[in-house]
């Protein structure tokens, strides 16, 4: 946000080759170039760049995209898939190397329809009012699926991604693959106090670069030095010393105490 409010965007270029969708490099050129920026916002795993007139630019990192900001002269890295130059010789780069990421403009005149099509689609927000033990054992009152998996549906909860799902669940003494709808209110609770507290860790932390991951200014994230569970299959848990062990629970590695989180009775679906 610090780079780019007030800036306006004098042109857009794409590498040509397709993220998660293909560029819409035309309709890009069309609502970007010659506007300003006026806001930049978060919507679940979305960054939401308003620009003045109204239109929208939606960018989502995937697993290994990068939003960075660089001198117009600076030499372009492999895997910059689209380059804004803006109007103080700076350029915003979207790079990523996956190609999981998607870019997508919601053109002026159709923000407000394709914002409530897009919102609807969205959980409710961990830093949210609405984050509680009670609104998550209400969500989950019908759901059988392991509580991982839960947590990180998009359609219920916006925003925990793997990592933090199983700093979170370690944090709350649960196993992962308990069923979400066998908690008790005071478990979700639970839950929701950890999610909110190791989040805002996370991001004071500047993230967690696992693989590649660096900020708008180019910096890594140093939340990985403080992971309690995730990655560390063999190591000893840091509660009672036993190994952290490491399952696989709908095709994400998952990793956790069974002394600290004890196994449920009844195991779902995986």
């Amino acid at each position: 946000r610090p780079h780019l409010l007030g800036r306006s965007i004098l042109a857009v270029r794409s590498s040509g080759k397709p993220l998660r969708q293909p560029i819409p490099e035309d309709l890009l050129r069309r609502c970007l170039c010659g506007n300003t920026i006026l806001a930049v916002e978060r919507r679940a795993k979305y960054i939401l760049i308003r620009m003045k007139d109204g239109a929208v630019l939606v960018i989502h990192l995937g697993m290994t995209g990068k939003l960075g900001i660089f001198p117009v002269d600076g030499e372009a890295a492999r895997h910059d898939h689209l380059v804004l130059p803006l109007d103080n010789e700076m350029e915003l780069r979207f790079n990523d190397a996956r190609r999981f990421g998607s870019v997508a403009i919601w053109p002026a005149d159709e923000v407000e329809e394709l914002e409530q099509v897009f919102l609807a689609r969205q959980g409710i927000e961990p830093f949210g009012a609405e984050f509680s033990g009670a609104a998550l054992q209400e969500l989950a009152r019908q759901c059988g699926l392991p509580i991982k998996s839960f947590l990180m549906d998009s359609r219920r909860i916006s925003g925990i991604g793997n990592i933090y799902a199983n700093e979170i669940l370690f944090a709350a003494g649960i196993h992962p693959l308990t069923p979400a709808n066998t908690l008790s209110r005071e478990q979700w609770q639970e839950v929701a106090t950890c999610a909110v507290r190791i989040l805002k860790q996370a991001i004071a932390a500047g993230g967690s670069t696992i693989s590649d991951f660096l900020g708008a200014g180019g910096q890594p994230g140093y939340f990985q030095l403080q992971l309690a569970v995730y990655g560390k299959k063999g190591e000893a848990c840091p509660r009672c010393g036993k190994k952290i062990a490491k399952e696989v629970i709908s095709g994400r590695a998952t990793f956790f105490c069974s002394q600290c989180q004890k196994a449920p009775r009844i195991i779902s679906q995986r």
